[in-house]
């Protein structure tokens, strides 16, 4: 199976390491089939986890200790965590496939106590560590849940491959860098010998101005994410820096957050559906279908005192929207906040349904159906 199928558009959701991680009383994922029944009931077909390909490719049974990447955001654990991936990994594409919810593999190669992912040197790294995985799924029978490959989450930022730089601070290359180029062609094409009938691509985020130099060919779908707070200078007006560990930036978005949005949201509303009509028309120039599933008002959001989440949906609603009426998604997020631990947008299943409803009912351009694998 793949993602792009018979014209229809997915509304898919971002799982990302928080499937294994949260699984504390109260963290949203204790119970697959509880937050996948919700899941399912809210409209969404379509889950993106990471799947910890270095992790399972390096031992799949054995226990890891995964170090915590930040503790400001509600993305898997705030502290050290104990994690084994098989057979967790099998379970849950088995409980998604009982909620009729399939499955997209990524993988933000999570940092362990013994740093496996600094071991991936090479493209052929990357594709041996995604072909095994893919074989524990295959043995299992449940190849048929999974329908896509993100080789890399936000490629080639040094947080989530830190391997190209040998640390995972910086800026890295920028997504037209030859390097860049040659290391995911060589990667899916090596992983497409073995499972020819899964899409592959690389996410990304950045800024998508440089379009016609980031090469593509090899992918099956464009997975940009896109949010109004990376396409403009709202994070600089807010004082919002990303701190991993800090409180100051989430305490600036609660004093200027909303206020700083409102005051000018024409402004940052037509930086963000620029960079959607942008995306629409690399996807029309390269001939691939967009995929987005993280997106689209703030990046960073949480349940916090003070941090009112009526803005974020209303604008999150219309640029969902937006680009359903461009016809070059086959893939929709509503949010990249669409999971159990963001308990008050989770909790509003109305929005979802309506939302996701849009989404499954949108048009596909024709080129896209018939160019469906």
């Amino acid at each position: 199976m793949t993602i792009t199928i018979d014209g229809r558009v997915r509304a898919v959701t971002m799982w990302d390491f928080s499937w294994l991680e949260r699984r504390w009383a109260g963290a949203g994922y204790e119970d697959w089939d509880v937050a996948l029944a919700e899941l399912a009931d809210r409209g969404y077909d379509l889950v993106r986890i990471d799947a910890f390909p270095h992790l399972v490719s390096a031992d799949p049974e054995r226990t890891w200790t995964l170090l915590p990447f930040w503790n400001q955001q509600a993305w898997g654990a705030q502290s050290v965590v104990t994690v084994q991936l098989l057979p967790a990994l099998l379970d849950f594409i088995a409980a998604a496939k009982r909620h009729g919810v399939d499955v997209a593999l990524s993988t933000w190669f999570r940092q362990d106590a013994d740093d496996v992912r600094m071991r991936l040197a090479t493209p052929a790294d990357i594709a041996r560590v995604w072909t095994d995985t893919i074989r524990h799924i295959d043995r299992a029978g449940l190849l048929g849940s999974v329908v896509a490959v993100d080789l890399c989450n936000e490629f080639p930022l040094p947080v989530w491959a830190p391997f190209l730089y040998g640390t995972d601070n910086g800026p890295g290359f920028p997504l037209t860098h030859p390097r860049v180029g040659a290391w995911m062609r060589e990667s899916i094409e090596l992983v497409r010998e073995q499972y020819p009938d899964l899409d592959y691509t690389y996410s990304f985020s950045a800024t998508y101005e440089d379009y016609p130099d980031i090469e593509v060919a090899a992918f099956d779908f464009l997975e940009p994410h896109i949010w109004m707070a990376g396409t403009s200078d709202y994070y600089t007006k807010v004082g919002y820096a990303f701190e991993r560990y800090d409180s100051v930036g989430y305490d600036n978005v609660v004093l200027r957050g909303r206020q700083v949005y409102l005051a000018e949201q024409e402004r940052f509303d037509a930086t963000l559906f620029a960079e959607i009509d942008r995306v629409a028309e690399w996807s029309r120039v390269s001939g691939k279908p967009v995929v987005t599933t993280e997106c689209w008002s703030i990046i960073d959001y949480k349940d916090w005192p003070g941090l009112q989440w009526d803005w974020v949906k209303d604008l999150n609603e219309r640029a969902v929207r937006y680009a359903a009426a461009t016809g070059r998604w086959t893939g929709i997020a509503v949010s990249n906040f669409s999971g159990p631990q963001f308990v008050e947008l989770w909790r509003d299943v109305e929005y979802h349904r309506r939302l996701t409803t849009l989404i499954r009912g949108s048009a596909v351009d024709a080129d896209l159906i018939e160019g469906a694998r």
